[in-house]
């Protein structure tokens, strides 16, 4: 079972071209699964007989992860990467049968995104006047997420050619590496051409011929790495708001929906986002209702009696 792990991994990197992000939670959940089963039969990890996997070893082992107290949303994820793993191994010919085939998966939670408001965000903005090289760059970073909604994969894998600024528009490589391009507002625009005036100060000892072409760099010169934005947009957001996620994605939240609250059709949102789907995109719609009920709350004399 350990080799045939290894070689699914591989198929999902080569083949199916997934995110580094996918492959590892994959890894791991298929490694946690590998480890549960080497208890249940009695064996090293190693020595697990895929043939011998069940429908019910499966299903023991999710039972396990409830009465421990995961999340829904964790245990989903599991269940995906079993079903998408036994799948591969019976198309392969590994196993005679599939036993995760029908396998359920249990319904996720779903909290509606936190978003920060307006005056937050403006106020993070000047909390990154942009007087140096690296407070131009914060601000560029900050502008941007909120500007185009886009992941933290996708900021750190930018480069510089693939901003146009004739055209106030960013070349975005998606999930599943789907290009699209996200429309830049003027405030992002004004704060990138900031940061590219500067940006060759931020150079240091790790700087090679990749972080030349990026378009945001880390302490010591290199390409920005994803723990390095999080820090930086956690720092921002704590000084700047008491909303209680503050992370990049909480700015993606933010963009997608103050763009839904002041009018823009969800479709739209949803290519603007990269969402393969219109389902992920529809979560924002339940916060716009959310804020409509608290405001009419707030205002109506007979809301409340």
């Amino acid at each position: 079972m350990k080799e045939a792990i290894t070689k699914y991994l591989r198929y999902l990197k080569v083949e199916r071209n997934a995110s580094p992000h996918t492959i590892t939670s994959y890894e791991n959940d298929l490694t946690q699964f590998l480890e549960f089963c080497a208890q249940y039969f009695d064996s090293s990890d190693s020595e697990v007989d895929l043939q011998a996997v069940e429908r019910l070893t499966i299903r023991l082992w999710l039972g396990e992860l409830s009465e421990e107290g995961m999340a829904k949303s964790s245990i989903a994820r599991k269940v995906a990467a079993v079903r998408s793993f036994f799948k591969y191994s019976f198309k392969r010919g590994m196993v005679e049968q599939n036993p995760a085939h029908l396998l359920i998966v249990p319904k996720k939670d779903q909290p509606l995104p936190k978003t920060v408001n307006s005056e937050d965000l403006s106020r993070m903005m000047e909390l990154a006047p942009g007087d140096n090289p690296q407070s131009a760059q914060d601000r560029a970073i900050l502008e941007l997420f909120y500007s185009t909604g886009i992941r933290l994969s996708e900021l750190v894998s930018l480069d510089i050619d693939e901003v146009n600024f004739d055209l106030k528009q960013v070349k975005v490589m998606g999930k599943g590496a789907k290009q699209r391009i996200v429309p830049l507002g003027s405030s992002s625009v004004t704060a990138l051409k900031r940061h590219l005036q500067t940006r060759k100060e931020l150079y240091g000892t790790r700087t090679d011929r990749d972080a030349r072409s990026a378009l945001f760099l880390a302490a010591h010169g290199q390409r920005i790495y994803p723990r390095a934005v999080q820090r930086l947009v956690n720092d921002y957001l704590t000084r700047a708001s008491e909303v209680t996620q503050k992370s990049p994605h909480v700015l993606r939240h933010s963009f997608a929906t103050h763009l839904l609250d002041r009018g823009a059709d969800i479709r739209v949102i949803k290519e603007l986002l990269g969402h393969s789907n219109l389902a992920s995109t529809q979560v924002y719609t339940h916060t716009s209702v959310e804020r409509l009920k608290n405001v009419y709350e707030l205002a109506h004399p007979r809301a409340k009696s």
